[in-house]
């Protein structure tokens, strides 16, 4: 059975979500007994907008500043096809987004 090296990435606005479903590919990785190195923490990317308080262009020009961030985590698992239809089965809300990227060792 060849083992191939799987590199999840999962991004969220929410930042307790993303933890969660992290830690619970983690734990699947543990249960199975394959080496991973995970969560890496990646740079959380932060979305400024800038509006206009006042529609009408009189006065003195006020602004609110809206933010958005988005939080990012690395996970590399040493998986054979058993563990990797495992972390399929993770629950994963519907805001998280996940991107596996699978390399043959």
């Amino acid at each position: 059975m060849a083992t191939q090296k799987a590199r999840i990435k999962l991004t969220s606005p929410e930042y307790e979500k993303v933890e969660e479903v992290a830690s619970k590919i983690i734990e699947v990785a543990d249960r199975t007994g394959v080496k991973h190195s995970g969560k890496i923490p990646l740079p959380t990317k932060k979305i400024v907008i800038p509006t206009r308080k006042s529609p009408c262009g009189g006065g003195t020009e006020t602004y609110d500043k809206w933010q958005m961030r988005i939080h990012k985590r690395l996970i590399d698992i040493e998986a054979d096809e058993r563990t990797l239809r495992m972390v399929m089965r993770v629950e994963i809300p519907e805001n998280v987004h996940v991107e596996i990227e699978l390399k043959e060792k």
